[in-house]
């Protein structure tokens, strides 16, 4: 009787039948979260080079305004057109500022600020480490004339 229970221990410990689901369930888990903060991290860098976009467009049109004032009149307007054709940015979530600089009055600097607090990818925040909700770009252009 004991060579009989000794051959099933021994057919048990050899027997792989199991062992691809055992690994499945050990592995997913870390393999689904894993590929959720690369959809995350890439959701955010989509939307931080989109305000970059915008401000460097801003800035450039900006260029066409005769005083500080008109610049910065023009570059939120730009803002305010173009800001809501950006798939992952919401126009009532951003915020400008221009001005010229105060090191250098020939430089001009548009700064876009957007919050992504309303972005899908914030309800991983417990599972993945991730980066401010406060995204912020800046570009500058040198008027011309000086």
């Amino acid at each position: 009787m004991t060579g009989a229970r000794n051959v099933s221990f021994r057919r048990f410990g050899n027997a792989q039948c199991g062992s691809i689901a055992v690994e499945f369930a050990l592995i997913f888990p870390v393999a689904l979260v894993f590929f959720m903060g690369l959809l995350a991290y890439g959701v955010y860098f989509g939307a931080a080079h989109s305000v970059q976009q915008l401000a460097a467009d801003a800035a450039r049109a900006s260029v066409g305004g005769l005083d500080e004032a008109e610049r910065a009149s023009i570059a939120r307007a730009h803002v305010a057109a173009g800001g809501g054709s950006y798939p992952l940015l919401t126009l009532d979530r951003i915020s400008v500022s221009a001005a010229s600089l105060p090191a250098d009055p020939s430089q001009f600097e548009v700064r876009v600020v957007f919050d992504s607090g309303d972005l899908p990818i914030w309800v991983l925040s417990g599972l993945v480490p991730l980066p401010s909700k406060i995204i912020e770009r800046a570009a500058v252009v040198k008027r011309g004339g000086y």
